[in-house]
């Protein structure tokens, strides 16, 4: 009994130091560790603006409803809650639809390393929930965008895309810029990229989607992903182009996001 006893400590006392590393480093290669420089667990009952802004409309397809409206955002049993909902409240805003969004824009940027959200997403028609990433300096396109998760209505997948002053202005799609990945839409997913010096990798769930790599070109703004740190933008949008229309019996419509880890690549 004793030696059974002892065994069982040992075995979980194993299991728990994995555990942590697990959250303090992540392995990405056997023996090389990147540590975890920043993390955010939506712990307490309120937004952390230290660490946020709740994003400003704007007026493009992606931006055109953000508000600042207080129902739109939730901090609550450790998930940052955002929604997108009809506007019969805001009697003074014009806009037919209200959504939630926070960045980090001006409180922190992210640099060479794996950035990991993990979030459930819920389905309506119309919806268009994002996690994404803009250059601190520089105009768009020509900065870079890094689309780490885009969940269209109900699909059972997400997309994960880059795009630039190459793909957008002069449509060169090769090397490839973006793919889909299975998600399970009714439950927590874990989205990630890692930004390195030469690619950008991208996954779900630890599985691999695809890498953008730095390739020779004489084509302007192909690799433009390390001439910046990049910040983070987590939103809950409705309609556009891409998504189609609203289907206003389906709202609100939420998403939790349950954590964001960042572990540089020293």
């Amino acid at each position: 009994m004793k030696r059974q006893s002892f065994f069982s400590t040992l075995l979980i006392s194993i299991l728990c130091t994995a555990i942590a590393c697990s959250k303090n480093y992540y392995q990405h290669t056997p023996g090389e560790k990147w540590p975890l420089t920043w993390e955010e667990n939506f712990n307490g009952n309120s937004l952390d603006l230290s660490r946020w802004t709740k994003i400003p409309r704007g007026t493009s397809d992606w931006n055109r409803y953000m508000s600042a409206y207080d129902s739109l955002y939730e901090v609550k049993n450790g998930n940052l809650i955002l929604r997108g909902v009809t506007n019969t409240s805001q009697l003074a805003d014009t806009a037919s639809y209200l959504t939630g969004g926070v960045y980090t824009k001006d409180k922190a940027n992210f640099g060479y390393g794996r950035l990991e959200i993990r979030a459930k997403l819920n389905g309506a028609k119309g919806a268009w929930p994002a996690f994404w990433m803009l250059p601190a300096t520089g105009r768009w396109p020509h900065g870079g965008e890094i689309d780490i998760m885009e969940r269209l209505n109900f699909d059972a997948i997400a997309y994960q895309t880059v795009h630039s002053h190459y793909t957008y202005n002069l449509k060169i799609k090769s090397p490839a810029q973006g793919a889909t990945m299975p998600i399970k839409p009714d439950d927590y997913n874990i989205y990630a990229v890692e930004k390195h010096k030469d690619s950008l990798v991208f996954f779900v769930n630890e599985k691999r989607s695809f890498t953008y790599p730095r390739i020779e070109t004489d084509k302007e703004g192909q690799f433009l992903f390390d001439q910046s740190d990049f910040y983070l933008l987590l939103d809950m949008q409705l309609g556009g182009n891409w998504v189609g229309a609203i289907d206003n019996r389906q709202l609100p419509v939420e998403m939790y996001i349950d954590w964001v880890r960042f572990y540089e690549l020293k």
